[in-house]
């Protein structure tokens, strides 16, 4: 065990005021975070921040960029039409078959890559499905399978009580029947 002075705990003490008494001080001459929370106010008294007014400006700044583009774009699209309108028209016979020709082919290879596609997928899924090796989803198809077949059993015991009725309806009305 350490000897200790006497004036060990005074020394202590008085360090620990001498602590919150310049915390204390500190904290009268730094603003708090209450006063640094409240907005700050211009000259003329209004109370928006520096980041409101550069956003303003830079709205307005987009906006009318923006807005120029769009005249721009708008004034090209009306003056091209005027241009080319004519030209388009008197090729369309020449460009309406071959527009339809490459809409069919476009339409045609988009459809064999999907196909493809489905094989390239489906086919590995569909292996492990039947191997029992129970790929992502197949907790779905056996939800949808055994609710198919609820579905089918109950019809079926339907129409079995419903066929009973109909036997003694008609032996009710032709009784040798």
């Amino acid at each position: 065990m350490a000897y200790r002075s006497p004036g060990h705990h005074q020394t202590r003490r008085s360090d620990r005021v001498n602590n919150i008494a310049s915390a204390t001080a500190a904290s009268e001459t730094s603003p708090t975070r209450a006063s640094r929370m409240q907005p700050s106010t211009t000259s003329s008294g209004s109370v928006h921040g520096q980041g409101q007014v550069m956003g303003f400006m830079t709205l307005l700044i987009s906006g009318g960029i923006l807005l120029c583009l769009t005249g721009i774009t708008l004034t090209g699209t009306v003056l091209g039409m005027i241009f080319f309108a004519p030209l388009i028209i008197i090729s369309s016979p020449i460009w309406f078959p071959i527009g339809a020709i490459l809409l069919f082919c476009t339409v045609c290879l988009l459809w064999v890559c999907g196909i493809g596609a489905g094989l390239i997928f489906g086919l590995p899924w569909m292996y492990k499905y039947f191997r029992g090796r129970h790929p992502l989803g197949s907790d779905r198809i056996d939800h949808a399978r055994n609710r198919i077949l609820g579905t089918a059993s109950q019809m079926r015991d339907y129409a079995w009580e419903y066929g009973g009725y109909i036997q003694s309806k008609v032996k009710d009305v032709a009784p040798g029947a």
